[in-house]
């Protein structure tokens, strides 16, 4: 058997040595500007509900309308946003965390929901605890709904696609 050749290192290697495994990126290499755009845009959310709040005050024992009107509203637009950034335009990666999961999920706080909820029942108040339970859940989930068919009808009008533009077309070739 000829000798290794001195220039090629890998024949100075038996076949059954380890092989080491391939350099992997650090696990915040891809997802570093992904948790510094929610962090951002969390503190940006959290500062306009606590602008909220002050604006517009809620006594301890009453409905806690100023937390409810910001879940509702901030489920609205979450409904637009997702519509706008998956079916009509195309936008930068960081842009959906950041108005989604920063601003949006800073500034709504269903944490301060089930807080006020508790308060409620244990200051005797529980009529009011559920009613703002299911009255938050309900408007909420309505307001998704509602920002998402509108946004979606917006969306195909722009475009001329959908059931609504297939009619207009219907009646202008008649």
């Amino acid at each position: 058997m000829p000798p290794p050749h001195p220039e090629r290192p890998e024949a100075l290697q038996s076949p059954d040595a380890p092989v080491a495994d391939p350099p992997r990126p650090a696990p915040w290499h891809g997802q570093a500007p992904v948790v510094g755009v929610v962090a951002v845009g969390g503190g940006i959310g959290a500062a306009a509900r606590y602008g909220a709040a002050l604006l517009w005050p809620t006594g301890t024992t009453g409905f806690p309308w100023t937390t409810f009107w910001v879940n509702v509203v901030g489920c609205f637009v979450i409904g637009l946003l997702m519509v706008v950034v998956t079916e009509v335009w195309t936008v930068h990666r960081l842009v959906r965390p950041f108005l989604g999961t920063g601003v949006l999920g800073g500034f709504t706080t269903f944490s301060t929901y089930a807080v006020d909820i508790q308060r409620l029942i244990e200051e005797g108040h529980p009529t009011t605890a559920l009613a703002y339970l299911a009255a938050t859940l309900l408007a909420a989930l309505l307001a998704v709904l509602t920002a998402v068919r509108l946004a979606t009808t917006a969306a195909h009008r722009v475009r001329g696609t959908g059931p609504t533009a297939t009619r207009e077309k219907g009646k202008r070739s008649s």
